[in-house]
């Protein structure tokens, strides 16, 4: 009767330790993916003055700047990371494009502003990396056992990892 109750404070303990360890590793997830935010509205913050800064040298280039405009919208109304993926895809495009045009490239704003985002883009990925080594922390819980088990029995699911989306892998296209 002794090693029945024993062993079941044991057992409860364990699934207490457990069950909190996943909503530690939940929340260090939700941490994580909160950096990505804080760093994209960073980056998106500076592309109004990038654009105004390219916007003369880019005159042809009108159609690129207002979709990089409606994205930035977007994103601030829905804060959804995706979307801020796309929005990085059309930034990258001005950047390529703005690398053609010699005096932007000589300009002193266009420089700092592309130091800065440079800056950020370093920031963002050291974000995401950290992102997917929490997701991947939590995940092997989620899938080892025995805490497995307790994972399925409180309704812990795997989450997804950040991957780029297939515009960020390809190469840029410059339309002139």
């Amino acid at each position: 009767m002794k090693v029945m109750i024993f062993l079941l404070v044991i057992l409860f303990v364990y699934m207490f330790f457990t069950y909190n360890s996943f909503v530690k590793k939940k929340n260090k997830i939700k941490q994580a993916a909160s950096g990505i935010d804080v760093y994209l509205t960073q980056r998106f913050d500076l592309i109004p003055n990038l654009v105004e800064c390219v916007k003369a040298y880019m005159i042809h280039e009108k159609e690129l700047l207002a979709e990089i405009v409606k994205l930035r919208e977007q994103y601030f109304m829905n804060k959804n990371l995706k979307q801020g993926e796309m929005l990085n895809s059309e930034y990258n495009k001005v950047i390529a494009i703005a690398e053609s045009y010699p005096e932007l490239k000589s300009s002193e704003q266009f420089l700092n502003l592309q130091k800065s985002l440079t800056k950020i883009e370093n920031q963002l990925q050291a974000a995401r990396r950290v992102y997917n080594a929490e997701v991947n922390i939590y995940n092997n819980s989620v899938q080892m056992f025995p805490s497995g088990l307790l994972a399925s029995f409180f309704g812990f699911k795997e989450e997804e990892y950040f991957e780029a989306g297939t515009q960020e892998r390809n190469s840029i296209e410059i339309k002139y």
